[in-house]
């Protein structure tokens, strides 16, 4: 595997010729033969084990049906101005058994929402393994409602446990909502949630997205976020205006501007950046480089500009090929 990564870094550094590129994948030959008999031998070890898991909980149809078991490795390279080069290999991996019931699915999964820290801490979202613990993931059980989120508030209870020692086990509520808003092409999304973690207390998170298509391959939208954690007892809010470019089929970029703040009694912002995120499918939908230069304005720097980026490489081992990573 290691052997693997440092080729695809390789490769990303600057061994691609456009004149080998074809429709589907900017490899050279050399490359692409060392991707394609790894990522096969790993994307049916993820489906196989998926499902198996899936029959012996559920039902005859664990062959049949859509299963959204995945997992992603990659590495990332980082740069932030008097910080220096940091270096990470990004590891999320998601276990889906859709037919333990018929509402009740078992869950396995490395990064819930809840781990993933305080919105100070996650900053714009640049870095995938920022402020994380790795040992965080979870396994539990989800009812689901089978309604349409466009019609309906669509809700999902979970619980389960968190995978480490002491265990640690949590109660979540999800609910989900889409409308559309009359008959322009503006949407409207909202997802809460509620948890318990035995080892954290209670925690609730709100994101309100709202969206409309300005051409075929551009999408404006502004997201909201909102987030109170006991273990902090504080408010925090990130505001979000994004300008999403769909390039051509294997590139887009994203123009973002973040603002958090924090507080509802004394309200303050503590963090500005902007930032540009550049999207490549490097191969056939399942390599993927992503090129992300910010500049972030830290309150607690007086808002001094501090230039940051970050290089990464994800590979995605997922039986459906025809999934949108972007």
């Amino acid at each position: 595997m290691k052997k693997t990564l440092c080729l695809l870094l390789v490769s990303l550094a600057g061994t691609i010729a456009p004149a080998q590129a074809t429709e589907d994948t900017d490899l050279p030959v050399w490359a692409e033969e060392e991707i394609t008999p790894l990522h096969e031998r790993v994307t049916n070890w993820v489906d196989t084990t998926s499902r198996s898991i899936d029959g012996f909980f559920g039902t005859e149809k664990h062959l049949s049906v859509e299963n959204e078991s995945y997992l992603r490795i990659g590495p990332e390279i980082d740069w932030m101005e008097g910080d220096g080069v940091s270096t990470d290999l990004n590891l999320r991996y998601r276990l889906d058994m859709p037919t333990a019931e018929e509402r009740l699915r078992l869950i396995i999964e490395s990064d819930p929402e809840e781990s993933q820290g305080t919105l100070a801490e996650q900053g714009s979202g640049r870095l995938a393994n920022d402020q994380r613990d790795n040992r965080t993931s979870i396994a539990g059980l989800d009812w689901l409602e089978s309604r349409d989120k466009r019609e309906n508030w669509s809700n999902r209870f979970g619980a389960g446990i968190r995978l480490r020692l002491p265990l640690d086990p949590y109660v979540r509520f999800t609910s989900e909502r889409l409308w559309s808003l009359g008959k322009s092409p503006w949407q409207l999304e909202s997802h809460n949630r509620l948890s318990w973690f035995n080892n954290e207390g209670y925690s609730a998170r709100t994101r309100w997205d709202l969206g409309r298509p300005l051409s075929q391959g551009r999408h404006l939208r502004f997201l909201t976020h909102i987030q109170w954690r006991e273990e902090e007892d504080t408010l925090e809010y990130r505001e979000i205006v994004e300008l999403n470019h769909r390039l051509n089929k294997r590139s887009a970029i994203r123009y973002s501007a973040i603002a958090l703040g924090e507080s509802v009694s004394n309200p303050r912002m503590t963090d500005y950046y902007l930032q540009t995120r550049y999207r490549r499918d490097l191969h056939k939908n399942i390599l993927f480089a992503d090129i992300v230069p910010e500049l972030h304005f830290p309150r607690e720097s007086d808002y001094d500009p501090r230039w940051g980026m970050t290089l990464r490489l994800e590979m995605y081992f997922h039986r459906d090929l025809n999934r949108d990573f972007f």
